[in-house]
């Protein structure tokens, strides 16, 4: 059994739903919050992520960070050695979509060797009839950026868990790859 630990940063534009995503998937969709307030920083939240078929786990440290420019310079330290990004944007605005460049740009330059597991997600698909972003055209782009692609509605705890699934199992998928590397070397 191995329990592994790994720092992922969600990121994103200013209400695209990074704290309520993380926040539904912390009370496994039990809980949707109602009040909410701007991140003016870094939350930290803490969750084990049990891995299919196996008897090993992934405690994903998420590090819920402000999307306001004026914080960045704050939040931009607490990304140091991450191994997992999320990007979150809001699937009914193309400028959140956008941004989501940005945002990967500034994680990878935080992470270790620039390797960074992630997954980008389109949340709000509560409100698809104001849509503006396809699924096609953020799935390519995920899919040329290295990242898995999902949708969610944090508001009505739609798939919320898939996300950080998928980086659990992205970052037990490289850590037995690098422990293979060292043993077929020794």
């Amino acid at each position: 059994m191995v329990k592994l630990r790994a720092k992922c940063v969600l990121a994103g534009d200013p209400t695209v739903g990074k704290s309520a995503l993380a926040h539904v998937f912390r009370s496994e969709s039990a809980h949707f919050p109602k009040n909410y307030t701007l991140t003016t920083g870094v939350e930290v939240f803490v969750n084990p992520v049990p891995i299919p078929d196996t008897s090993d786990s992934v405690e994903l440290f998420l590090f819920d960070s402000s999307g306001k420019e004026i914080f960045y310079d704050m939040v931009e330290s607490q990304w140091e050695l991450a191994g997992a990004v999320c990007l979150v944007y809001d699937i009914t605005n193309e400028t959140s979509f956008n941004s989501c460049t940005k945002w990967l740009e500034r994680a990878r330059a935080q992470a270790p060797s620039n390797q960074l597991v992630g997954v980008l997600v389109g949340n709000k698909t509560d409100l698809a009839c104001r849509r503006t972003v396809e699924y096609t055209q953020a799935q390519e782009w995920a899919a040329s950026q290295g990242l898995e692609y999902c949708e969610t509605s944090a508001k009505e705890m739609e798939n919320c868990d898939a996300p950080f699934q998928s980086l659990a199992r992205a970052f037990h998928r490289m850590y037995q790859e690098k422990s293979e590397h060292i043993q077929s070397i020794v």
